[in-house]
């Protein structure tokens, strides 16, 4: 008797109310329907026939979905606002991360080269795994952060056109982002640290580096969402 309920639950998320919700409201369902099939077997049924009685008195699957459905501030932000969602906080996230990474090559510059023009240098020791901790954030970041949007767009259900917009997005950032660190050659900045975003050499080969970057990124990041479309397409042929 769990299948009806796991319809509707697909039924729900497909239709844009946010999990948090289609979950609280099956756990209510649930034990509306527990206490309806106990109803009924005190009435004498059996116990598969009280399950089905009281499925009929809890009502038709369409009107269970529709009394969410209905009521906007159920909704998803996702389907409210999606451009938000996959354009704007994708890329807040990505750069918060970069600015995390920033601040540790900032404070390892000045705790462990305080002399130096620039980080970049042979380094060794305790400093080595420091720096490697905001390198390690630096180029996993867009990876995270993709994975993150293909989670949020498999657990609503989504179509594909704004979580591959917002993949596209996000590895364009990545393969585009670059960090400047001198106290010569950056006298501004966030203590002589400076990055770019989206932007490339006019070179040819800038270019093609860059969308090579970018495509092996997108690829990447979107590969568990893919698989999940595709395993979801194959279950709902079969």
């Amino acid at each position: 008797m769990a299948k009806p309920f796991s319809e509707l639950r697909e039924r729900l998320l497909r239709a844009g109310v946010a999990p948090r919700h289609v979950r609280r409201y099956l756990t209510e369902l649930a034990d509306h329907w527990a206490d309806l099939t106990a109803e009924e077997e005190r009435a004498g049924r059996s116990r598969a026939d009280a399950e089905s009685a009281a499925l009929v008195r809890l009502g038709r699957m369409d009107d269970l979905a529709r009394a969410m459905i209905e009521q906007r501030r159920f909704q998803s932000w996702c389907v409210r606002a999606p451009w938000a969602v996959f354009g704007l906080a994708p890329l807040f996230l990505l750069a918060a991360a970069y600015l995390v990474a920033c601040l540790i090559l900032w404070s390892g510059w000045n705790i462990f080269l305080p002399g130096t023009d620039s980080p970049f240098v042979r380094i060794g020791g305790f400093a080595i795994l420091y720096f490697d901790v905001g390198r390690l954030l630096f180029y996993s970041a867009p990876f995270l952060v993709g994975w993150g949007i293909g989670y949020v767009a498999a657990r609503q259900r989504l179509k594909a056109v704004w979580p591959m917009a917002g993949l596209a997005l996000i590895a364009w950032m990545g393969a585009t982002a670059q960090i400047q660190a001198s106290r010569r050659a950056v006298p501004g900045g966030l203590g002589h640290i400076r990055m770019n975003f989206f932007t490339l050499a006019p070179s040819s080969q800038a270019i093609s580096e860059g969308l090579l970057r970018a495509l092996a990124i997108l690829s990447l990041s979107a590969l568990p969402y893919l698989l999940w479309r595709f395993k979801r397409a194959r279950s709902v042929s079969a």
